[in-house]
């Protein structure tokens, strides 16, 4: 068949070019999920060593023999941790205070708001400084 001076594209050629867009997001989606996962779990680490920092801080300078509450550490002067950190959640984590204001002791955990979205393991930390990944009892490093 000749083309008579017609320019473009035929729709097979169109779908083979869907098809290959098509192939690439089912490989690279769940690759770029996983990475956020992954992001989030790693955030929720280093927000928990942020409050075992400002625990001891908050103990020592402000309120000698006792811990802070989330809510003491934001609204110290100046403050020990951020305001987004003072609700109770961040990136994906909701972080719970037990123990605070106590004289000796305090214990915040971090689990998932979604598990299995935006994180899998649940993480602890208390006055020793140590955080633990829940389900496996190990302390993280």
């Amino acid at each position: 068949m000749k083309r008579l001076g017609k320019k473009g594209f035929t729709l097979v050629e169109i779908m083979i070019v869907v098809a290959i867009i098509a192939l690439l997001a089912a490989i690279a989606i769940p690759n770029l999920l996983r990475a956020r996962h992954n992001a989030n779990e790693s955030a929720a680490i280093a927000t928990l060593r942020t409050i075992s920092t400002a625990e001891e801080s908050y103990r020592a300078v402000q309120n000698p023999n006792t811990y802070g509450t989330l809510a003491q550490l934001a609204a110290a002067v100046p403050p020990y941790i951020d305001a987004t950190l003072a609700t109770g959640t961040k990136q994906g984590y909701t972080f719970i205070m037990t123990g605070a204001p106590a004289a000796n002791t305090y214990t915040c955990t971090a689990t998932p708001q979604t598990v299995g979205t935006t994180g899998t393991r649940i993480f602890t930390v208390d006055q020793t400084g140590v955080i633990m990944d829940v389900g496996a009892g190990l302390p993280i490093t």
